[in-house]
């Protein structure tokens, strides 16, 4: 098995899949990533969580029923109310978990090898983008 990420994707109002499950499901399709879990929420203007089932959402997420069902349950409801605290009042949010299936054949090699893996992070975009906007401005 390779890692497992998970993300939380917010919009201001209701999920849209239109652009974001294509992207997903090509993803899945080519082998590189395997879905695990998919769960929306949508976040009062008082701070109460909803979960929200894939059947109910509006017209511009229909999109991402092609992911009914994916639910391996790794994804609780203790997760969804940790998943509350990163959104803003008023928003609703898609929570993924995937397994990098493309990992897996490194994984397995490390370990034949006598290797592991002893840590591993992700850098923020928006620290990614500063940081080059630091250099470029150093630079001139």
């Amino acid at each position: 098995m390779g890692p497992i990420d998970y993300v939380i994707l917010e919009w201001p109002t209701e999920p849209s899949g239109d652009e974001v499950a294509p992207l997903l499901l090509d993803l899945v399709d080519r082998g590189i990533i395997r879905i695990l879990d998919i769960a929306f929420v949508s976040k009062d203007e008082d701070g109460t969580l909803t979960a929200i089932e894939i059947a109910d959402l509006g017209p511009a997420a229909a999109a991402f029923g092609v992911f009914e069902g994916a639910s391996s349950g790794l994804v609780d409801d203790e997760d969804l109310q940790d998943a509350a605290s990163a959104l803003e009042p008023g928003a609703s949010a898609a929570i993924l978990v995937w397994e990098n299936r493309w990992a897996a054949p490194v994984a397995i090699a490390l370990r034949r090898s006598g290797g592991q893996l002893v840590a591993s992070g992700r850098i923020p975009v928006q620290a990614l983008v500063a940081s080059l906007d630091a250099l470029e401005t150093a630079t001139k």
